[in-house]
């Protein structure tokens, strides 16, 4: 007989619906043909759902901008915080996501069970932590040496958004199930959906529409905590209700812990986090570096990171379902599965960054008109300033995309530690002293700042790329060999 790990009480620790002789041989692969429709099928869902997502920051910065240039200082300033960390969060949380499907490959439904569940538990931890973060943002905005009245009115903000941020990682906990089941078109739904909530919450909190108050940046604040809360409890209900997902009994026992599958998300979900919070604090830095500089130029560098980070949302989405597809070929001992989830991934994302890429370059002035009016005298040196910065972006379209098809495959592996560290070298030792140094020794200011992001984006994509390539010599894989155990 084969041995098999015990649980508590000396039970069987996972349910395996597949015998040992078919986990013991590798799966062949499907074709690259199959592997491109399978990954296009499971991506284009998330890829829309991240733009809907976006488009809520989208809403916030144009409504902010609404109250004025001061308002709109203070929400790029509040996001300079608040999206470090939560991103911390969503990558801790994704943690759940190739545990799930690895689980899913191996056809180990207990295990499915125990992670969805503990990564909700995770979830809560994860919140207490930011949110104590958040409530001390005037502190930390003072010490960041920016403008009293400016950090006032982000801390605001911070202060109502906190509430949102378990729910929010909630969710992701949940989405990472739903995803590894390669059904995604739910996410997308719930995100279309927070997407009025959230205009309509916007419009009346900001600007005291239908007897209540004008809150401003407060009124958005409370608008997203509102958000976050929604989609939680629809996907919630959703998990609970669908058929599919019935036999893994999630809020079953929801109560009792799971000490050994809690820590093993951490273990794999932390270094993502930390990894995911270092490039998005990295690019936050510059949020700082830029208030150094003042007002027009802080505004012209969120209108140019806003278009930025919206063509980042396919790749994003695509990093997910790269992580997902990796995962299955992973659990389910398939090296070659592994390779071509991978390089597709690459492939295709590097198609439509060419495009963007493109854009960026040849009408900088269009895209920029659709935050700034240029027109408005008020807005000439600051619509100037987020020209010269988008044409950087463009340059370093493709570098982004590389980097985030490489970090999901390698998630997809577990391997989550070393790439960790990738992100802490190229970020914050090559890419922030470049910026400094070409911003403010050189002179260069706004433009010398970009220029240190896009050195940072490209050292870690060709570091994490060359981990991916050599994968097995690097040991990666070993995990999936088979091992047989004697009778």
């Amino acid at each position: 007989m084969t041995n098999r790990p015990q649980g508590q009480g000396g039970k069987p620790d996972t349910e395996i619906l597949s015998s040992p002789e078919t986990r013991d041989n590798q799966v062949a692969p499907i074709s690259w043909g199959e592997e491109f429709k399978a990954t296009l099928s499971l991506a284009w869902p998330l890829v829309l759902a991240q733009l809907a997502q976006f488009s809520l920051q989208i809403t916030d910065v144009i409504m902010m901008g609404w109250l004025g240039r001061e308002a709109l200082a203070a929400g790029s300033l509040a996001a300079s915080l608040l999206h470090p960390t939560a991103v911390f969060g969503i990558g801790a949380l994704t943690a759940v996501s190739p545990m799930v499907a690895q689980s899913i490959g191996a056809k180990d439904i207990t295990s499915v069970r125990r992670s969805a569940r503990q990564g909700i538990w995770v979830a809560g931890l994860v919140a207490a932590v930011i949110m104590g973060i958040l409530y001390q943002s005037e502190v930390i905005f003072a010490w960041g040496g920016q403008m009293p009245h400016i950090a006032r009115e982000a801390s605001g903000y911070l202060d109502y958004a906190a509430l949102g941020v378990f729910p929010s990682l909630g969710f992701v906990a949940l989405r990472s199930l739903v995803t590894a089941h390669s059904e995604t078109r739910i996410i997308l739904v719930t995100t279309i959906a927070s997407f009025f909530v959230n205009f309509a919450g916007n419009y009346v909190l900001m600007f005291g529409k239908f007897g209540f108050p004008a809150l401003g940046l407060a009124g958005a604040g409370i608008a997203t905590s509102i958000v976050q809360t929604f989609v939680f409890i629809l996907l919630v209900l959703y998990v609970a209700f669908k058929e599919n997902y019935r036999r893994y009994d999630i809020f079953a026992r929801f109560w009792k812990a799971d000490w050994p599958r809690f820590f093993e998300i951490l273990r794999v979900g932390i270094p993502i986090g930390l990894m995911v919070m270092v490039e998005v604090a990295f690019f936050a830095s510059a949020v700082f570096l830029m208030g150094w500089l003042g007002t027009d130029q802080m505004a012209a560098h969120t209108v140019a990171v806003q278009l930025a980070s919206l063509a980042f949302m396919v790749p994003l989405g695509m990093s997910q379902a790269t992580t997902v597809r990796t995962g299955l070929a992973y659990g389910a001992r398939c090296f070659e599965g592994i390779r071509r989830a991978g390089w597709i991934s690459v492939v295709i994302v590097g198609l439509f960054n060419s495009m963007s890429c493109a854009s960026f370059l040849l009408f900088p002035h269009f895209l920029i008109s659709l935050y700034l009016d240029p027109n408005d005298p008020a807005n000439a040196v600051p619509f100037t300033l987020a020209v010269s910065y988008l044409l950087y972006a463009g340059f370093f379209q493709l570098v982004d995309g590389l980097q985030a098809m490489m970090a999901g495959a390698l998630r997809g592996l577990s391997d989550t530690k070393i790439p960790m560290i990738i992100a802490v070298v190229g970020y914050w030792l090559c890419g922030l002293p470049i910026s400094y140094f070409f911003g403010f020794t050189l002179g260069w200011e706004g433009e010398g700042i970009w220029l240190g992001l896009g050195i940072g984006l490209a050292v870690t994509a060709v570091a994490l790329a060359y981990r991916f390539i050599n994968r097995e010599k690097l040991g990666l894989v070993d995990g999936m060999r088979p091992v047989r155990v004697a009778a």
